[in-house]
């Protein structure tokens, strides 16, 4: 089968070849996935530097684990939770270990002069990036990035990844009447917050 045919192919049946050991299959089904899984990581909020490395590992999990999804129809559920156990485990490694500097060994060092400058890192929000920041498509995650973590999992799993209010009760262990309010609640924040830039 020519790779053609494989981007002609619908993601049920990109992924049943893919779970049949085709390639080529899992190739086509990777590409197409990657920028939404990179767009999910950046609208939950990861930091920058993590981005590209949560998206390889979520893409990575894909590949290794296609075989064991045994419903096609659930695949978009099946990398919302890859994606969500990703952000969180993230989110822990980083509580668990705090950025630190040693300003001690800096003044120890008898090789400094007036010239040289200690650095220490600024993840403040620089004024470039806010510049750029006045973009619609940024002042959306801006304010995505602002709901409470619970309305930010469900907008992105709902408005991104295209699930059913029932696959995100499942991520989220949550019941269907609590998605649907925070899914409504977290919409109604970002109307309130967008409606300058709309008008």
């Amino acid at each position: 089968m020519s790779k053609r045919k494989y981007k002609d192919m619908n993601l049920y049946d990109l992924i049943c070849s893919a779970q049949e050991d085709d390639y080529d299959a899992l190739e086509e089904l990777i590409r197409r996935e990657q920028k939404n899984v990179f767009a999910s990581f950046c609208y939950l909020g990861a930091q920058r530097e993590n981005l590209s490395d949560l998206t390889q590992e979520a893409l990575f999990r894909v590949s290794k684990n296609i075989k064991n999804l045994k419903n096609p129809k659930l695949f978009k559920s099946w990398l919302g939770q890859i994606i969500s156990n990703l952000f969180y485990d993230d989110l822990r490694k980083k509580q668990r270990i705090p950025d630190s500097v040693s300003i001690e060994s800096y003044w120890l060092n008898e090789d400094n002069n007036d010239d040289n400058v200690l650095n220490i890192c600024d993840n403040t929000t620089k004024p470039d990036e806010k510049t750029l920041g006045k973009e619609l498509t940024d002042v959306i995650r801006e304010m995505i990035g602002r709901l409470p973590e619970h309305f930010r999992l469900v907008i992105i799993l709902r408005e991104l990844q295209g699930l059913s209010y029932e696959e995100i009760a499942k991520i989220t262990h949550t019941n269907v009447g609590t998605v649907k309010s925070r899914i409504s609640r977290a919409r109604t924040k970002l109307q309130e917050c967008l409606k300058p830039y709309l008008t």
